[in-house]
C-alpha cells in the first residue's frame, strides 16, 4: 500500500504516530473525503473484498464504497501505520428491536492504552472514535452516544432527540477476515431484499453536516437537525452532482 496516496486521497497531514488523536484525526478526515456509496452494484461493477482492489478503487479512481470496503481498506491504512486493529461483525438494528444477522455490517476495533471502537462506514453515524469501554455518555458533535456491555456482547446507541436510547448496531469483539463477510456482502450486492439494491446512495459528511444522494433526491442536513430537500431534473443534474459534490465522474452514467 503507498501509504502517502492514500493520506492525500483524504486530505490528511496530520500526525502519524499510533495514538488515540492520531486515530481521532484520521476517521474525521476519511468521513470528510471518502463517500459512503453503492453506485458499484447499480453498474454492475464487481466488488472485491482485497486491499490492493479496494485501495485501487477508493484511492486511485477516488470512489466511495460500503462498509465491507470503506472499513476494510482503513483497518489495511491503520495496520501500515502501526495501529493494531482487527475487523468485527454487526448486526445492524432495525425497526422494533430486531437486529440484521451476523456480518451485516463491519466496524472496526482499535487496541491502544485504550479500546477504540472505529468506523468510517456507516453513514451518518459517530465521527469520531467512541471508547468500548467508557460505559458512560460519549458526546461529539452535538450526538450523544453510549456502548452497553451485555454477555461479552456490546451495543451502540445513540441517543434521540426525544431523550430516548435507539440502537444503531451491537457487536462481539472476536476477529474477522474478508472472507468471513463473504456471504453478506454478495447478499448486499444481488438480492432484492437488499436495501443496496434497491436505490443508488451517495453521501458525505461534511463540516456543516452531511450531502446526500438518494436516487435523484439531494438531501442537505444541518448541524442542529435542518433539513432540505431537492429533486434533481433528470440524470445530468445527477450525474453533476456525483462530480460537483462527491468527486465522483460523470462517466459512472447509470440508466
Amino acid at each position: 500500500m503507498d501509504i502517502n496516496e492514500y493520506l492525500r486521497r483524504i486530505n490528511y497531514d496530520g500526525p502519524l504516530s499510533p495514538s488515540a488523536e492520531t486515530l481521532r484525526q484520521l476517521q474525521v478526515a476519511h468521513l470528510l473525503t471518502v463517500p459512503f456509496e453503492n453506485l458499484s452494484i447499480h453498474l454492475g461493477e464487481r466488488i472485491v473484498l482485497e486491499d490492493n482492489s479496494l485501495f485501487g478503487k477508493i484511492v486511485v479512481r477516488r470512489r466511495g464504497g460500503f462498509c465491507y470496503e470503506l472499513n476494510g481498506l482503513f483497518a489495511a491504512l491503520l495496520r501500515a501505520l502501526g495501529f493494531k486493529v482487527i475487523m468485527l461483525s454487526a448486526q445492524v438494528a432495525y425497526a422494533e428491536g430486531m437486529f440484521g444477522p451476523e456480518f451485516d455490517h463491519m466496524a472496526l476495533l482499535v487496541t491502544l492504552e485504550e479500546r477504540w471502537l472505529v468506523d468510517v462506514g456507516f453513514g451518518d453515524s459517530f465521527r469520531e472514535p467512541l471508547l468500548l469501554e467508557k460505559g458512560d455518555e460519549q458526546m461529539q458533535w452535538e450526538r450523544v452516544y453510549r456502548i452497553v456491555a451485555d454477555n461479552g456482547r456490546f451495543s451502540l446507541l445513540q441517543r434521540e432527540n426525544n431523550g430516548e436510547w435507539k440502537s444503531q448496531y451491537r457487536f462481539g469483539l472476536q476477529p474477522h477476515i474478508y472472507s468471513d463477510f463473504e456471504e453478506m456482502y454478495r447478499y448486499h450486492q444481488t438480492s432484492p431484499q437488499s436495501h443496496f439494491t434497491r436505490q443508488r446512495i451517495c453521501s458525505l459528511a461534511t463540516s456543516e453536516g452531511r450531502l446526500t444522494l438518494s436516487d435523484r433526491r439531494l438531501i442537505t442536513t444541518f448541524k442542529g437537525g435542518g433539513r432540505q430537500e431537492r429533486l434533481l431534473e433528470d440524470e445530468k443534474a445527477y450525474l453533476e452532482l456525483l462530480r460537483s459534490l462527491f468527486g465522483i465522474e460523470s462517466s459512472l452514467s447509470v440508466s
